[in-house]
């Protein structure tokens, strides 16, 4: 089993526009999440937590501008891309977008190969394992294409859902994940799974981790969750 789908929330009001990205992204394999217009979009965000968002600049009464605005001044989702559409091909416009938070600015018609690839881009950067990337973290190695890992120079064998874990930490290591979060970026938000499960699933990783024995590299955060320190 591969790493959970990427997430990405598409924000705009033209139903064939909406349907021709979601077509599309879905081909490539990430998960797609809608919204015709700027309040859904907040809403969806805080529902769906979305990995990248593709938000459309003219969206009727909630504007593109002021919903990526208010998404890059909130502590949760300041990190999350944003990729600005808009029929505003001027430097002013572009410059406006991106002074604004947006990652990136795309100008419509657009290449929607070119499109995936920015998608792509993006994720590169913030969710690495998704696109097959290899990951580093002290002398752990792990490779999202072959699907394998290394601690020093010697393999490690873990199960499919103790790579997603791993994946997921070395993401972003030192980052505290609560219970919850790692249910819905591992194992997916449409799955039901007792929190508990979290718990042996990290006792396996651990496990994994040092069965050559080197030091234990997770923190148990009481109260919170889990990180790899």
């Amino acid at each position: 089993m591969s790493v959970i789908k990427p997430t990405v929330l598409v924000v705009e009001d033209e139903q064939a526009q909406r349907e021709v990205l979601r077509y599309n992204l879905e081909a490539e394999g990430f998960r797609v999440v809608t919204a015709e217009n700027g309040e859904e979009a907040l809403i969806k965000v805080d529902e769906e937590s979305p990995d990248i968002i593709v938000l459309d600049w003219m969206l009727p009464n909630l504007s593109g501008i002021e919903v990526c605005r208010q998404l890059k001044t909130r502590t949760k989702t300041r990190a999350v891309p944003v990729i600005m559409l808009s029929a505003r091909s001027e430097e002013v416009d572009r410059v406006r977008g991106l002074e604004t938070g947006a990652d990136d600015y795309v100008v419509k018609p657009y290449s929607v190969i070119e499109m995936m690839a920015r998608v792509r881009a993006q994720l590169r950067r913030t969710r690495p394992a998704s696109v097959g990337q290899k990951l580093t973290h002290n002398n752990i190695v792990l490779d999202a294409e072959t699907h394998k890992v290394f601690r020093g120079e010697k393999p490690l064998k873990l199960g499919p859902t103790e790579f997603r874990l791993l994946a997921t930490f070395m993401e972003k290591p030192g980052r505290v994940w609560s219970r919850e979060q790692l249910l819905d970026r591992v194992w997916g938000r449409d799955i039901y799974v007792d929190t508990r499960t979290v718990d042996v699933h990290i006792g396996r990783l651990r496990k994994a981790l040092c069965q050559h024995g080197d030091s234990d590299p997770m923190r148990t955060v009481r109260g919170t969750g889990y990180s790899l320190d």
